[in-house]
């Protein structure tokens, strides 16, 4: 049985299959951010190499995707200026605006307390 063709990021993530088609692009907290058709925030975020979505008080805190169904609130992120949106169930939108959510939902970026990439 041969391996399907896959697609990879310097991060090591990869996409299984063919070559998907971009529909959407995004940014993350100010990164662009390409998604496939199906894509929620959380899959083309991490297949995009970034594993952290939510940082508490301490930043050594951080969370990323947990039950991927949204039962939990590990991937909760801020979107264009809401927070506390669930990003493994909220589909992508072509040019939405998305940061890394801190604490409670104040929509402070990641990139404020440090770079965790």
């Amino acid at each position: 049985m041969t391996q399907p063709p896959t697609t990879s990021n310097a991060h090591g993530a990869k996409r299984i299959g063919a070559a998907p088609q971009t529909v959407a692009t995004f940014t993350f907290d100010g990164y662009p951010v390409q998604a496939v058709d199906g894509d929620t925030i959380a899959s083309a975020v991490l297949a995009s190499g970034v594993r952290v979505l939510r940082v508490m008080e301490d930043p050594r805190d951080q969370r990323g995707g947990w039950c991927m169904v949204g039962r939990c609130s590990d991937c909760l992120v801020v979107v264009d200026g809401t927070p506390n949106v669930r990003a493994c169930v909220t589909p992508v939108r072509d040019g939405m605006v998305v940061v890394t959510q801190r604490d409670l939902g104040r929509g402070q970026s990641v990139l404020e307390v440090g770079d965790t990439r």
